[in-house]
């Protein structure tokens, strides 16, 4: 079974990867490789942010690595939050306060409409690939849910009526962008 390293700390993401991976892959989370440090995110994409974390773990273990970057993408707010999601209101990353902004940003919008993309990046024998992942859908008035994390309680995917945060882990794996990026990642390394 190959093994590699997924460059995050966040263990919502850990859970949601290893329930798309099933047993295909050992994935070892960078406190399971020894590794505590919190990597910057300090450019202006998706990808650039992704591949930031792939190279810094890489460099440091020289072993098979992937990291990925979200964003939220809204229509009305020109694709804000985008690839500042994470800290949209601040440095504290705090998801209410992101929240809270972006419901304010969008109160007098009738336009609704916003995606989530994940960018992967994967370095396997010292090589660079990039996997993508969207789901559209749209942004609630109101928190709904209590399940999920970040902005999963205002988006309800396109195919749905229902919020990410009211879904169980298995249900949001049915139209999340990161289990399409993941799907992706995997057809690539079975057919190496």
């Amino acid at each position: 079974m190959d093994t590699l390293i997924f460059a995050t700390n966040n263990q919502n993401k850990v859970d949601e990867i290893r329930l798309v991976l099933g047993n295909n892959f050992n994935i070892v989370t960078l406190k399971e490789a020894g590794i505590d440090i919190d990597i910057p995110e300090p450019h202006d994409t998706l990808e650039a942010n992704a591949a930031e974390k792939s190279g810094v773990i890489h460099q440091l273990t020289h072993k098979n690595c992937f990291s990925e970057d979200t964003g939220l993408e809204v229509e009305a707010l020109n694709g804000e939050p985008g690839v500042k999601s994470a800290r949209y209101a601040g440095e504290g990353r705090s998801f209410e306060n992101n929240i809270e902004k972006l419901l304010q940003k969008l109160a007098n919008q009738n336009n609704r409409k916003a995606r989530f993309k994940t960018v992967i990046s994967l370095i396997l024998n010292e090589k660079e690939y990039f996997f993508e992942g969207i789901c559209p859908g749209t942004i609630t008035n109101e928190k709904i849910g209590r399940n999920g994390f970040g902005y999963d309680s205002v988006f309800i995917p396109d195919g749905s009526t229902r919020t990410f945060a009211e879904m169980g882990m298995t249900e949001k794996s049915e139209f999340s962008h990161r289990k399409k990026a993941m799907e992706k990642l995997i057809i690539f390394l079975k057919s190496r």
